[in-house]
């Protein structure tokens, strides 16, 4: 006769598991308005100490999970899903972008604020000014003399900025809406949302002249006016075709262009062996530019 296998000693069974009665009114607690914004740890320490016992604070995420109701149960502000900013400009005039920058004042710690305009077609600065401050009426007394200055008509241009104090305030918002103009905002902490800005910036302070700390306001002042008057009128920007902001801006950029590959061709008559890539062809300049430019426009434009 086998012997016969021996057998694991039976476990002793509990009925740990919530009636449908017990698990109704835990849900009840949970979900009342006392305890509707207190994570489960929070109300399972609060019946304790009114000596209240329901459940342990597991069985109450189990029991939340079980019917969909694990999520943040707090009162907690939500941020809004931000939409990605798309502006296309095809000429001056149509797409402004704003900034503000800090110059480093005379002492540690201590700024001047330097506003900045720029349209995003021809890269020109259409305005600028430096103050001690970073202030909201500044910011609208600057949008709106360029806008006069350049002669804008209504619903013609749209002006994008990031998310500062001053590009939100409500005196900037006003004037925009009075002068007919589109508002457009960056995504919080995204940088490339504003690339136009950021990059004139960059020029400036990489320049040869820039100094490391400006003693007043009126040094730094005098410097903008000569800077911004030579990154208008002669610096050459590889973004349009190395012709000059001002050049593209007053609708001067073909008959540079045309009078450059003219120029080019005498040479290449003369000396072909120094065109490695042959005849020269006419430079042009960029049909649209782009604030994050879409995928089908990107698709469309190399296929």
């Amino acid at each position: 006769m086998l012997p016969s296998e021996p057998t694991a000693p039976k476990r002793p069974v509990y009925c740990r598991s919530l009636t449908p009665e017990q698990q109704k009114e835990l849900l009840d607690v949970l979900n009342s308005e006392r305890f509707l914004d207190c994570s489960p740890r929070e109300v399972y320490a609060t019946l304790l100490d009114e000596q209240v016992y329901l459940a342990s604070w597991r069985t109450m995420y189990r029991l939340l999970h079980k019917n969909q109701e694990v999520r943040e149960r707090r009162k907690i502000r939500r941020h809004p899903a931000y939409i990605r900013p798309e502006l296309a400009a095809s000429g001056p005039k149509q797409v402004w972008t704003w900034d503000i920058t800090y110059l480093k004042g005379p002492q540690r710690g201590q700024f001047f604020y330097l506003y900045v305009v720029i349209d995003i077609y021809s890269r020109l600065v259409v305005g600028w000014l430096i103050a001690d401050r970073e202030c909201e009426e500044l910011a609208r007394r600057l949008l709106e003399q360029s806008y006069r200055k350049q002669g804008v008509q209504p619903s013609q241009l749209t002006v994008h900025a990031d998310r500062g104090a001053a590009m939100k305030s409500k005196s900037v918002q006003q004037l925009l809406a009075d002068l007919d103009v589109q508002m457009s905002h960056s995504r919080p902490r995204v940088s490339n949302d504003n690339p136009f800005s950021e990059a004139g910036f960059k020029t400036m302070k990489y320049s040869s002249g820039f100094p490391a700390r400006f003693a007043t306001l009126e040094e730094a002042e005098a410097f903008c006016c000569v800077y911004f008057a030579w990154y208008n009128e002669k610096h050459h920007h590889t973004g349009i075709a190395l012709l000059t902001p001002s050049q593209v801006h007053y609708g001067e950029a073909e008959a540079a262009l045309a009078a450059r590959h003219a120029f080019l061709l005498t040479v290449y008559e003369v000396t072909p062996e120094r065109f490695s890539r042959g005849r020269p062809q006419l430079e042009r300049l960029p049909e649209t530019v782009w604030i994050n430019r879409p995928a089908e426009a990107v698709s469309a434009a190399t296929s």
